[in-house]
């Protein structure tokens, strides 16, 4: 899954540069609307980010997910920030299918 971002300047945290816990949450609700889309209903259980590169602020960045491994009720996948083609923050995460979905 992929998809677009426009980050403005009320996200960053030093100038210029997007703020590391926006640049997390952006990496997981890509990985959850990812879930999502396969119609999976899944919470967050675990959640582990790289920053490789500071984020520039504002930009329009590309975020991408996708499911590394299906254990239902477990489900490991991964996401990435990137401008350019260049990777600069990638996310790695565990979510667990929620009761009664």
């Amino acid at each position: 899954m992929c998809a677009e971002f426009q980050s403005n300047c009320i996200m960053q945290g030093y100038p210029d540069i997007l703020h590391g816990g926006v640049a997390a949450a952006l990496l997981d609700s890509a990985m959850t609307n990812c879930l999502f889309h396969h119609g999976i209903q899944a919470l967050t259980g675990d959640l582990h980010v790289r920053y490789l590169h500071p984020i520039p602020c504002p930009a329009q960045l590309e975020i991408r997910a996708w499911i590394v491994a299906d254990y239902s009720p477990l489900y490991k996948l991964r996401s990435e920030i990137s401008l350019d083609q260049q990777i600069l923050a990638k996310a790695e995460g565990k979510f667990v299918r929620c009761k009664g979905a």
